[in-house]
């Protein structure tokens, strides 16, 4: 079973505060690639006295950590991710904003196959796909 951002928080030492864990575990439950205001909305809901300040504190405390992978879609806002997820690659879509993690096989094959042709081993990579809808007639 894969360690909680708690957990790994902990793990490195970083002292955690109510409010931090507040906001480890609302990383922790999200399904989606929450930006700063919206971990703050979801932070206030449990905490009123959570400020924006708490939030972006807290997210670089964790990025400098490497317990978070921030985002940059290039939409003006850093999304954040927990570290440690499986691998996985993301197509944007660029009319709602919306992220959709996707995994397939016959794009991880085709990078290797890439790397090795061109003389390397390949030690990771980052993929992001911006498309809009294909509308329905």
């Amino acid at each position: 079973m894969r360690e909680t951002i708690t957990t790994r928080c902990r793990d490195k030492g970083l002292h955690m505060t109510p409010r931090r864990r507040i906001i480890a575990e609302i990383l922790e439950a999200s399904q989606d690639h929450p930006d700063v205001e919206q971990l703050h909305q979801r932070a206030q809901a449990r905490d009123a006295a959570i400020s924006i300040a708490s939030v972006y504190s807290t997210v670089k405390l964790f990025e400098e950590a490497g317990i978070l992978d921030k985002l940059e879609f290039g939409d003006g806002r850093a999304r954040y991710e927990d570290a440690d997820r499986a691998h996985h690659d993301h197509l944007i879509d660029m009319n709602s904003g919306e992220v959709i993690e996707f995994v397939d096989p016959e794009i991880e094959a085709l990078q290797e196959k890439i790397a090795t042709r061109l003389g390397y081993r390949l030690r990771g990579h980052k993929l992001e796909l911006y498309g809009v809808p294909i509308k329905k007639d």
